[in-house]
């Protein structure tokens, strides 16, 4: 179990407020390539921003964090309506959706398993912990946007987050600053996410015999 002082607390605030802006916009970005209104982009985006998180929080036992603090939900609300406004102005490629969802598979992962850490979950408990706060959210994204999940069938996706959550918890476990931790291991699962993408790296498919 992580001591959670001040230091720490912060810090986990600083980590989870990036990944709901950036996970949010993921979801505006999907929504607006749907071309649904504003309230259902909005309602993707929060969704997107605050679903794993929210999930992760319920099956720990723990207040909903952006039910405690709502500056996560209005973080969310403003990430939405921001995205949703640019795209007016300015020319966004489809692309960019990959790199937001990326950004946001690596801070919630870091996240999610610093919080799981911080109320004494089991190291691999923690580290999935971690998968499912940064999956979570495309899930629930993907499913209201009438599409098959990307998780299940985009290049390493799941898979990088979780070794990403491994990495982590190694690293605070040889006594690294929780900062440079997360930094690090954030680091790895965006940039391997993103290799994975440009070269089609993936986990072999379930086949049955012909």
């Amino acid at each position: 179990m992580i001591n959670p002082t001040p230091d720490l607390l912060n810090n986990l605030y600083w980590i989870t407020l990036l990944a709901v802006i950036v996970s949010s916009a993921s979801g505006v970005l999907k929504a607006g390539f749907k071309q649904f209104d504003l309230f259902g982009v909005i309602i993707i985006a929060i969704a997107t921003g605050l679903g794993g998180g929210s999930l992760r929080d319920m099956l720990l036992d723990r207040d909903v964090f952006w039910i405690r603090d709502q500056s996560f939900f209005i973080a969310s609300l403003g990430s939405a309506i921001a995205i949703f406004i640019s795209a007016r102005f300015v020319a966004i490629s489809p692309r960019f959706f990959l790199v937001a969802d990326a950004a946001g598979l690596a801070t919630f992962g870091v996240a999610g398993t610093l919080v799981s850490l911080m109320v004494g979950a089991p190291w691999l408990v923690a580290s999935f912990m971690g998968v499912m706060t940064g999956t979570m959210g495309g899930i629930f994204r993907d499913i209201l946007s009438n599409e098959p999940p990307v998780v299940f069938q985009s290049p390493l996706y799941a898979t990088v987050s979780w070794g990403g959550s491994l990495l982590f918890i190694l690293l605070v476990q040889l006594d690294l600053d929780i900062t440079i931790a997360a930094t690090i291991a954030g680091s790895a699962i965006f940039f391997t996410r993103l290799i994975a993408i440009k070269f089609n790296l993936g986990l072999p498919r379930f086949r049955f015999k012909s």
